[in-house]
């Protein structure tokens, strides 16, 4: 399952760093300057995860941290069921 990050109106420096700190978990990350592809995706405050599903249909939005909890209760499923 391969894991998108945007970096929403943030540097590239800041991004950078913050992925150095703390992880990188995202097989790619997007750099949104101005925020125009946030406001595609109803993005209005970090941090943000989505489900796409292949279509680009946004199968589920978590605002805020994503916990163990969120992940393995809706997330992994609910990308199971996407999958087959």
């Amino acid at each position: 399952m391969p894991i998108y990050g945007l970096a929403y109106k943030d540097t590239r420096e800041n991004a950078l760093t913050f992925l150095g700190s703390f992880g990188n978990p995202y097989m790619l990350s997007i750099q949104d300057m101005d925020g125009r592809v946030g406001i595609d995706y109803g993005v209005y405050g970090v941090p943000e995860s989505y489900v796409i599903d292949k279509s680009g249909v946004i199968r589920f939005k978590q605002i805020g941290p994503i916990t163990v909890d969120v992940v393995e209760k809706i997330i992994l499923p609910m990308v199971g069921r996407l999958n087959r």
